[in-house]
């Protein structure tokens, strides 16, 4: 997969209809990897049904929707959404195709550690820090922006592509998904354009960066009369109706092995790998299940939909009420720092040692071609 900052550094006239598909199958790779690291902040919530929890939820519940988009966009210019085989790696520097390059990410619980991790995914383009604003940063933000310029770009050869068809399929309209019709009467540039506009709407109180910000502070937004809103002046910004942070279960930031060294030495960790392993064949399903939506047969692409989000809602039972429960022996946690000698820090960072210590989900996506980090 080519990086952002690739994508970025071809000059516009050449940025053509191979650039465009290239570009958003970075594209639906970035949107994909987030729902692994929002998930597993989601399912470390011991009462799963706080405001918090519906926070997350609706977040993880948009990048679905931003990922269907994208599949659809690169389907109605001829190409084929490649998604069974995408695992972004966790942990790792950045997100798939170098975006937020010097920003560490793992899988860990909900902390105000993390959530500022994912403040940092999210953050608009008007927050960026100067140090983050040159030209040739890469962010999700830019690479759409790059990706509109390119479609107005090449309008009349997106048009004729559009009307002559892919092999893929576009999927989910009647559930809100946007497609991309062909019709006479309706040119695709506008529908091109609002689509992309419903990725990377960021401006108000639903952006997925002030749900996480609500967290974060405990509190609601609340728009400061008179103020605006700069990096300097957000906590300004929430100062409404206090949200308590929820109790949480205190998971381990997965390591690098998918807690392979821990499992070897765990008594219980054949039981533990067991669980493990059952979350992460149902997450390879969904994946597969959702590269056939777009690249199998249109007559079975509902129904295979469907399935997708039945197991998705299996996932939340495979993680909170199996993975969560089991907890890290006592004895094991004192030797973090000798297992993981290079990820030790990390792992403190985003876990209190200092309390009972359990495994949180890896999504693992290693099928026939173990497929790495891309």
């Amino acid at each position: 997969m080519a990086l952002i900052a690739d994508h970025i550094a071809v000059p516009s006239p050449k940025r053509d209809l191979e650039w465009l598909k290239e570009s958003l199958q970075t594209a639906i790779a970035l949107e994909q990897s987030t729902l692994p690291l929002y998930l597993a902040a989601m399912y470390s919530l011991k009462v799963q049904n706080y405001t918090t929890y519906n926070l997350i939820r609706s977040v993880a519940m948009e990048e679905m929707v931003h990922m269907a988009i994208g599949c659809n966009l690169l389907a109605a210019i001829g190409g084929s959404p490649r998604i069974k085989n995408l695992d972004a790696g966790f942990p790792r520097r950045g997100l798939p195709g170098g975006a937020e390059p010097d920003l560490s990410i793992g899988l860990a619980q909900l902390s105000r550690q993390q959530l500022k991790s994912f403040m940092r995914i999210e953050l608009p383009s008007f927050l960026l820090p100067e140090r983050y604003k040159h030209e040739a940063y890469p962010t999700i933000g830019k690479l759409y922006g790059a990706i509109r310029e390119a479609f107005a770009a090449n309008a009349d050869a997106v048009r004729r592509t559009i009307t002559q068809g892919g092999t893929s399929n576009q999927v989910g309209d009647d559930i809100g998904f946007t497609t991309i019709s062909d019709r006479p009467d309706r040119d695709p540039l506008p529908q091109i354009e609002a689509a992309i506009d419903e990725i990377v709407e960021f401006e108000d109180e639903a952006s997925h960066y002030c749900k996480f910000a609500e967290i974060y502070y405990g509190q609601r937004y609340s728009e400061a009369d008179g103020v605006e809103l700069t990096p300097e002046t957000e906590s300004q910004f929430f100062r409404g109706y206090p949200l308590r942070f929820p109790e949480v279960v205190n998971t381990l930031r997965v390591p690098s092995d998918g807690y392979t060294r821990l499992l070897a030495e765990d008594p219980a960790g054949g039981e533990v790998e067991a669980s493990l392993a059952a979350f992460d064949q149902a997450y390879r399903s969904i994946l597969n299940d959702l590269d056939s939506c777009w690249n199998g047969p249109a007559s079975q692409s509902w129904p295979t939909l469907g399935k997708a989000v039945t197991m998705m809602g299996s996932l939340r039972v495979l993680a909170g009420f199996n993975i969560v429960t089991h907890e890290i022996p006592s004895s094991l946690v004192a030797r973090l720092a000798e297992l993981y000698p290079d990820e030790h820090a990390e792992l403190a960072a985003y876990t209190n040692l200092d309390t009972p210590v359990f495994y949180g989900p890896r999504f693992r996506n290693l099928g026939p071609t173990e497929a790495g980090p891309p």
